[in-house]
C-alpha cells in the first residue's frame, strides 16, 4: 500500500518540478536592473541570463524520471534512482545559486524555488522505494 502511494507521489513530484520551473524563484531588488519585470527570476529567466536556464535541466530530469517511474522493469527503477540523485544535486546547486546574496543584495525567495527543491527531494525518496513486483527466481537443486 505504501509503495503504491509513493509511486503516485513520485509522478506528482515530477509534474510539480516541471511546473515550478515557470513559477517565480527569486526577486532581486537590485538598482542596476532598471525594468521591474526583469527583477523576478524563474527557472527559465534570469537577468541577462546571468544564472543560465536551470529549468531546462530540471525539466529534462523530471521527464526522464516520469518515464522511468512508469516502466515496470528493474533496470528502469535503478536508473531512476541515479537520475533522481543527479537531479537533487543539481537542484541544491541551483537553490544555492539563486538565493545567495551578492554585492549587498539578498534576493527575496519565492514559492517556485521551494517547490523545485521539495519536488526534487520527493522524487529521490520515491525512486528509492519503487513499486515493483519481482518474480521468484527458480532454482534447480542438484544432488
Amino acid at each position: 500500500m505504501t509503495l503504491k502511494f509513493l509511486h503516485w507521489l513520485g509522478i506528482i513530484a515530477c509534474v510539480s518540478l516541471v511546473i515550478s520551473c515557470w513559477l517565480p524563484w527569486a526577486y532581486y531588488a537590485d538598482a542596476h536592473i532598471l525594468n521591474e519585470a526583469d527583477r523576478t527570476f524563474t527557472g527559465f529567466y534570469s537577468y541577462k541570463n546571468n544564472y543560465g536556464k536551470p529549468g531546462k535541466m530540471l525539466v529534462l530530469t523530471a521527464t526522464f524520471s516520469f518515464i522511468l517511474i512508469l516502466l515496470p522493469k528493474i533496470w528502469a527503477k535503478r536508473t531512476n534512482l541515479f537520475v533522481c540523485a543527479l537531479g537533487v544535486g543539481y537542484a541544491v546547486k541551483t537553490y544555492i545559486l539563486f538565493v545567495s546574496c551578492y554585492n549587498a543584495y539578498c534576493p527575496e525567495k519565492k514559492i517556485g524555488i521551494y517547490l523545485m527543491l521539495f519536488a526534487s527531494v520527493a522524487m529521490l525518496i520515491c525512486s528509492a522505494f519503487p513499486s515493483l513486483a519481482l518474480k521468484p527466481v527458480k532454482t534447480t537443486e542438484k544432488d
